[in-house]
């Protein structure tokens, strides 16, 4: 089974959606949205191109015995994402259909040069050297946007250097700890239950590790500096198996976090309005009190598409998008999306154990872990379970650079694996 089938399921979604939207705009009393759509055949151009690349990627999935069942999976969350879209924001739905098309455009180049690509992992501290330069470009020219310096603009065109810096930490992490996995294995020091290698081996990790705390601090990117951190605690315990590095990585972040906490006064706003959002609802913790009063009024089965009020939610087009999908569609939906991300964690780690070459098996797990990691993060932070980060829900958000990251993500899991053939 190819699953031509299921590529329907996405397709049918954004119409039914966006049918949904234009009845309603054109005979209910109550408006579901505050500016109208524009002219259905503006959208046409960019969803036929949409699918004839959808139909494209497909092919060369198939041809090269890919996983067949990654590509539907996203295609459904791409297409939910759409449709909230033309709900909250219909003046974005445009841009962001071009962004879905210059995104799987990317897409089918990376999967078509990846045996070109794949050699970067024979350089790692080159990469290295490069996931630090691009992470250290909105310190030196990043302009501030929603509370967070991690922007860089160009011109008419706002990028997040960090939405590509974690695809490029994603290539060091496997290269490096492939490489010295067995010294990373073979402690040579002992400090009560911890077994540790020599520093020079763990330096460049501790250098992620106050990387990631460096862009809390500095550019205010707390779901950045959570990612990156995250990302390199999981790889490292994957390739070393060593619940040391674990133990040693919570210590270092939860030293830093109390330092950084005394230290810097946005860092204590951050922390206060977490612990306690009732204590200033109309100020600082206005998005998140909004926010859970959006994900308990949903319910369930929620208040029905187009009958809510994410529109109180500042943002909820980018960060609180998750919130206005279970407001108005329920838990279920909240749920049948967290199943859509763990189905390509599933994939990722099962092809990863399959793989003989260890860089190629981390990379791909890494792959599934950063998809799973972005989106337990941003669920998190939607309803307060960890502080409120800024990062994009992957597929489903509004974002340019979130679109195109994510699908160079998706491109290097398809390469990665060969296809299962029961699904």
């Amino acid at each position: 089974m190819k699953n031509w089938g299921l590529l329907t399921a996405p397709l049918g979604i954004f119409l039914c959606g966006m049918s949904v939207l234009y009845l309603k705009m054109q005979g209910a009393m109550q408006k579901v949205t505050n500016t109208t759509l524009q002219d259905p055949l503006v959208y046409v151009p960019y969803l036929l191109a949409a699918v004839f690349l959808t139909i494209v990627i497909q092919m060369v999935v198939i041809k090269r015995h890919l996983d067949t069942f990654i590509l539907p999976i996203i295609l459904m969350l791409v297409s939910i994402g759409l449709v909230e879209i033309a709900r909250l924001k219909p003046a974005l739905l445009l841009r962001q259909m071009q962004w879905l098309c210059i995104a799987m455009l990317v897409m089918f180049i990376v999967i078509r040069l990846w045996r070109q690509i794949k050699r970067m992992l024979n350089y790692p501290y080159l990469l290295g050297i490069g996931c630090v330069f691009l992470l250290g470009l909105p310190l030196l020219f990043g302009t501030e946007i929603g509370g967070s310096k991690n922007w860089l603009v160009l011109g008419p065109v706002s990028l997040q250097p960090s939405e590509f810096g974690k695809i490029i930490l994603l290539f060091f992490l496997a290269s490096y700890l492939s490489d010295h996995r067995r010294v990373l294995t073979l402690p040579a020091h002992k400090f009560l239950f911890l077994r540790l290698p020599p520093l020079r081996f763990i330096a460049p990790l501790i250098c992620i590790w106050g990387l990631a705390v460096l862009m809390f601090v500095v550019e205010k990117d707390l779901g950045s500096a959570l990612l990156f951190f995250g990302m390199a605690v999981l790889m490292t315990y994957m390739a070393t198996g060593s619940k040391s590095y674990v133990f040693l990585a919570m210590a270092f972040i939860g030293i830093a976090a109390a330092a950084s906490y005394a230290l810097f006064g946005h860092v204590r706003v951050r922390f206060d309005i977490w612990l306690d959002p009732w204590a200033d609802p109309n100020g600082m913790a206005y998005q998140v009190v909004q926010s859970l009063f959006a994900i308990g009024t949903g319910g369930l089965w929620g208040t029905g598409f187009g009958f809510g009020h994410p529109g109180f939610i500042p943002e909820v087009h980018t960060d609180f998008i998750f919130s206005a999908i279970v407001e108005e569609m329920g838990l279920t939906a909240g749920i049948m999306l967290i199943i859509c991300y763990a189905l390509l964690f599933w994939r990722g780690i099962k092809g990863a154990l399959k793989l003989k070459n260890a860089s190629e098996a981390l990379l791909m797990a890494g792959c599934g872990v950063l998809i799973l990691l972005q989106m337990f993060i941003i669920i998190a932070g939607v309803t307060k379970f960890l502080p409120l980060t800024g990062i994009t829900l992957p597929f489903v958000s509004y974002g340019g650079s979130s679109m195109v990251s994510s699908f160079i993500l998706l491109a290097m899991l398809l390469s990665l694996t060969k296809e299962q053939k029961n699904v």
